[in-house]
C-alpha cells in the first residue's frame, strides 16, 4: 500500500514540477536572449550617434596630449567639435592643437596648467569663459612609476598630495565648472576616465586604486542625480591599454592601441553609464566580478606586482 502511495504522491507532484522547470528554462532563455541582444547593440551597433557637435560646439579633454586623452581628442574632432585641450606642457599641446586644426579643420583653444596644483581652476574657468561645451572628457591622471609597498613610496607625502589634486580633484572642479551650464541646456556628456583598478582593491598601487574606484562612484552618484536632467555621465575603466602611462609597448587584442579603445568606448556612450570601453576588456570585467573571489584579486594582484616592483628595482640597480 505504501508503494502505492508513494507512487500517486510522486505523480501528482509531476505535473508542478514540469510547470516549474519550464517556466524557470523560459525565464533562463528569456534572459540570455536579453543579455545578447544587449550586448550586440552595444558591441555591434553601438551609438556613435550621439557624441555629436549637437551637444554643444565645443569638447573639453583633460590630459590631452598623450595615450587615451589624445586619441579622445582627435575622435571628437573628426566628429565636428571644437576642441579646448588641457595639459601641462604648452609644447605638447601646440602641437596637439596644430596637428587637430591641420586635419579635421576645427578650432581650437589651449589652456597650460598643471593639476598637480589646485591653484589652477581659476585660469581654466577664465578660459572656458563663453564657450558653449556639449562634452568633457576628464582624462588626466598619473600612477606610480613602479608598484611599490604604501610606506616605501618616495616622497610619500607629496606623491599623496599631488596623485589626489590629479586623479580626483581635477574630475570633482572640472565637473564644478562645466555641468551647471549643461544643466541650463538639458544636454552634455561628460566622460569620465577611471581604470579597471578601481573596480578592486591593487596591493602595490592601492593609492591609485583608491582614486579610481573614488573616480566611478563619483560618475556614477552624479549620474544618477542629473540625468533626468538630459545629463550623461559615464564612468570609463580600462584594463590595460598600450599606452606611455602604462608602459605597454606592443598592443594585443586585450591590451589595444589608445585609438582602438578609444574608438570602441565612444560607442557605448549612452547606453553603459559605467563601461570598461572594449568588448575584451567588458568581458574581463565581467569573469572577473563573476568568476574570481576578492581574496584571489588580492592574491594575483600581489604576486604579479611584487614580481613587477622587483624587476624595476634590479635595473635601477644595475644602471
Amino acid at each position: 500500500m505504501e508503494s502505492f502511495y508513494l507512487a500517486d504522491l510522486l505523480h501528482s507532484a509531476e505535473t508542478p514540477f514540469y510547470w516549474v522547470g519550464a517556466l524557470v528554462t523560459s525565464l533562463l532563455s528569456l534572459w540570455l536572449l536579453y543579455k545578447l541582444i544587449t550586448a550586440i547593440r552595444i558591441w555591434v551597433i553601438g551609438n556613435g550617434d550621439l557624441l555629436s557637435p549637437k551637444l554643444g560646439k565645443w569638447a573639453v579633454v583633460t590630459g590631452a596630449t598623450d595615450g587615451i586623452g589624445k586619441c579622445y581628442a582627435e575622435e571628437l574632432a573628426r566628429r565636428g567639435f571644437a576642441l579646448m585641450l588641457i595639459s601641462r606642457s604648452q609644447e605638447k599641446l601646440d602641437d596637439v592643437s596644430q596637428s587637430l586644426e591641420s586635419q579635421y579643420k576645427v578650432e581650437t583653444k589651449t589652456i597650460a596648467v598643471d593639476f598637480g596644483g589646485t591653484e589652477i581652476y581659476t585660469k581654466i574657468e577664465e578660459g572656458l569663459e563663453g564657450l558653449e561645451i556639449g562634452l568633457l572628457v576628464n582624462n588626466v591622471g598619473i600612477s606610480y612609476p613602479y608598484p611599490e609597498f604604501y610606506l616605501n613610496i618616495p616622497d610619500l607625502n607629496n606623491f599623496i598630495y599631488t596623485m589626489i589634486n590629479v586623479n580626483i580633484m581635477s574630475v570633482c572642479q572640472m565637473t564644478r565648472l562645466v555641468l551647471p551650464r549643461m544643466v541650463e541646456r538639458s544636454k552634455g556628456v561628460i566622460l569620465n576616465i577611471s581604470s579597471a583598478s578601481g573596480m578592486y582593491p591593487v596591493p602595490l598601487l592601492t593609492i591609485y586604486s583608491a582614486t579610481k574606484a573614488f573616480v566611478d562612484f563619483f560618475s556614477r552618484g552624479v549620474h544618477t542625480e542629473y540625468k533626468g536632467k538630459g545629463i550623461i555621465i559615464q564612468s570609463v575603466l580600462p584594463f590595460f591599454v598600450a599606452t606611455k602611462m602604462t608602459r605597454i609597448r606592443k598592443p594585443t587584442l586585450d591590451k589595444p592601441t589608445p585609438e582602438r579603445y578609444v574608438a570602441a568606448a565612444v560607442n557605448t556612450v549612452g547606453l553603459e553609464y559605467q563601461t570598461n570601453g572594449y568588448f575584451p576588456h567588458a568581458f574581463m570585467g565581467w569573469w572577473s566580478a563573476v568568476f574570481a573571489p576578492i581574496d584571489l584579486v588580492l592574491y594575483l594582484g600581489m604576486k604579479m606586482n611584487k614580481a613587477q616592483r622587483g624587476g624595476y628595482l634590479r635595473r635601477r640597480k644595475l644602471r
